[in-house]
């Protein structure tokens, strides 16, 4: 048998399906496993048949035969030797769609924490060609977050990233089960350097992926390359590769604002994707970018009474985008800003971007300070300067706020359509002086100093 292994496994070339019969009539598979079983004490004995039997069944009449051996197949993965246990894992590929997934799954998984790096890696590539069937899938996913030893909890990370490359359907399975979420967590609960760098590199692999676009904007990732890169106890080693990654990351940033637009329409996610949008509008080119196409959502869900959570994510979206606290964006995306407010006030009742402002802040103390905060970045604009004026409601609430929490916001806001006005051709206008004075004395006496009088109280202790 040994002698004829050898000669099998060391055969230049590939072997016809005949020569594979001829060998299996002489040395049937029993033989062979039996022999497996024993110690003949003959220098590579093992070796030689483990390949030899790797060879018989990657052939189409070897591999024919394997179901029949399913026990033989479950009694190779709890093998001792290392080598038997690495051809038991690469025997599966061969039977995938006829394996007992439930029987054989936890082995490879159990191989993966525990084993030596040749059988994990072996588990590991079996793993993720059974991933490419979509009954393994429901198998795979829940078994994968087990607690072991660091080494073991990064294989099991490597494995996550080999799978996420599959397919966009293993791809969103992976994020679906919160398998992502294993990698930010590994990073944040360590001070292990080795650790922290491994994670990274799988993250950089995991940017490489095609579809990793559709689904890193849901998760923290953008906040933890910040928290290492400015950190001040971050190694450079660190630094260096979260830089890398975030090179990979904003080479996508396109496809990303795509995917984060496309999650709007996933109703669990919506409020996480519209701040999303905001925060990549709150720069000059990050608002230039989503202002074409993916700040229309934004828009429409900023003026929707109908989602109180939708509306204040989006009306603070929206005063990230237009520039709250920086200059007004180029000439293109100034115009697509301004014709997505009026074609959503044109689809609405009140017909007009005066009567949605007006809706805005005639709600909630909450939503009123978003919407202060959205006409404070908007009134720059000379077109929303004339709705702003067009309603003296506006002006009166602005001037005449009570709530305490939208104070400051409401005196901002004020600020900002008294500097516009002194800016515009209104000033002159007989008609606006009025305004003109109203915003100006408002303006002179502070956040906490309107009409009614409401400011901070300050009294003696009951105490005393």
């Amino acid at each position: 048998l040994f002698d004829a292994a050898f000669e099998f496994a060391h055969y230049p070339g590939a072997q016809n399906e005949a020569s594979v019969k001829e060998f299996l009539d002489r040395f049937p598979l029993p033989v062979i496993f039996n022999a497996l079983q024993t110690d003949p004490d003959i220098p590579g004995f093992e070796n030689t048949l483990v390949t030899c039997l790797e060879r018989l069944f990657k052939t189409k009449y070897g591999a024919s035969l394997i179901p029949q051996y399913m026990p033989v197949l479950q009694v190779g993965l709890k093998a001792d030797s290392a080598i038997v246990k690495s051809l038991a894992c690469k025997t599966v590929l061969c039977l995938l769609e006829n394996v007992q997934l439930v029987v054989i799954y936890p082995l490879l998984l159990d191989y993966i924490i525990n084993s030596d790096d040749e059988v994990a890696h072996a588990a590991s590539e079996t793993i993720k060609s059974l991933a490419r069937f979509p009954d393994a899938m429901s198998v795979i996913f829940p078994n994968l977050a087990a607690r072991c030893s660091s080494l073991a909890r990064v294989r099991v990370l490597s494995l996550i990233v080999k799978l996420f490359s599959i397919s966009r359907l293993v791809a969103s399975e992976i994020k679906k089960s919160g398998l992502l979420d294993l990698l930010e967590a590994e990073m944040k609960g360590t001070k292990d350097t080795l650790v922290i760098l491994n994670v990274l590199e799988l993250y950089y692999e995991l940017m490489e992926v095609e579809h990793s676009s559709e689904f890193v904007p849901q998760t923290s990732l953008i906040q933890l390359l910040c928290s290492i890169i400015s950190g001040t106890s971050t190694g450079p080693y660190e630094k260096l590769r979260a830089m890398m990654i975030s090179g990979r990351l904003l080479s996508k940033v396109k496809a990303l604002i795509s995917a984060t637009d496309g999650s709007l329409n996933d109703t669990d996610a919506q409020e996480a994707a519209i701040d999303a949008i905001g925060q990549i509008g709150s720069t000059t080119k990050g608002a230039d970018l989503v202002l074409s196409p993916a700040a229309r959502h934004v828009v429409a869900s900023a003026f929707d009474r109908n989602a109180h959570g939708k509306q204040l994510a989006a009306l603070h979206a929206l005063a990230n985008i237009a520039g709250e606290t920086r200059p007004k964006v180029d000439g293109k995306a100034e115009e697509s800003l301004r014709c997505l407010i009026y074609d959503v006030a044109a689809q609405s009742t009140k017909l007009t971007p005066s009567g949605l402002f007006l809706s805005v802040l005639q709600q909630s103390s909450e939503i009123r300070l978003a919407g202060y905060r959205t006409l404070t970045a908007l009134v720059a604009r000379p077109w929303c300067l004339v709705e702003i004026l067009s309603k003296e409601e506006i002006i009166n609430i602005v001037t005449d706020e009570t709530a305490k929490i939208a104070m400051e916001a409401r005196y901002n806001c004020c600020k900002a359509i008294h500097e516009a006005f002194l800016c515009s051709n209104f000033v002159d206008d007989p008609r606006r002086q009025k305004t003109g004075e109203k915003l100006q004395e408002a303006v002179r006496s502070g956040p906490y100093m309107s009409k009614k009088g409401a400011r901070p109280e300050v009294m003696t202790g009951e105490g005393f």
